[in-house]
């Protein structure tokens, strides 16, 4: 195999379009894609406001866009230290196979150990066994006692004016 040169950076808002190309292709690849919302306005005010959501890391292969990794940071009471959440990994098909993934989550996890987190987590799709796959030859497992819990839309809205 032909040496690639793979660069990670941390993105900024001038990334904007880019981000939100990778969301719709990874939206694709999940069969999700009905389900993006988001827009340039959106990122632009979520991700590079007065209050950032999330952190990107960007990967370049040769020049080329390949991939990202958005993340932020959860907290564990057990271990009394934050945690470093993934919500996002995507590499361009062409990309895959050539250590683009392996080299962005090294990097988050580089982070997690500098900025002292006690865990490094993300979910991954129950049909997605090639992320499985990958993830379990890095040394990661699934949580299996533990079963992912979602409030958004109406019911969400509903419980917020129960304080109101």
């Amino acid at each position: 195999m032909t040496p690639i040169d793979i660069v990670i950076r941390s993105a900024v808002a001038e990334d904007v379009p880019l981000i939100l190309s990778y969301i719709r292709e990874l939206a694709d690849y999940e069969k999700l894609s009905s389900a993006v919302v988001a827009d340039e306005a959106t990122l632009h005010e979520t991700l590079f406001g007065e209050y950032p959501a999330a952190e990107i890391l960007l990967a370049h292969v040769d020049g080329a866009p390949a991939g990202f990794a958005l993340f932020f940071h959860n907290y564990s009471t057990f271990l009394g230290r934050p945690g470093l959440y993934l919500e996002d990994l995507f590499v361009r098909p062409d990309f895959r196979g050539h250590g683009v993934g392996r080299t962005l989550l090294a990097r988050l996890a580089a982070l997690a150990v500098e900025r002292n987190c006690g865990r490094f987590e993300w979910s991954v799709l129950d049909w997605n066994e090639p992320a499985q796959d990958f993830y379990s030859k890095l040394g990661a497992r699934p949580m299996d006692d533990w079963t992912l819990w979602r409030m958004d839309g109406q019911a969400l809205i509903n419980l917020a004016e129960e304080t109101s």
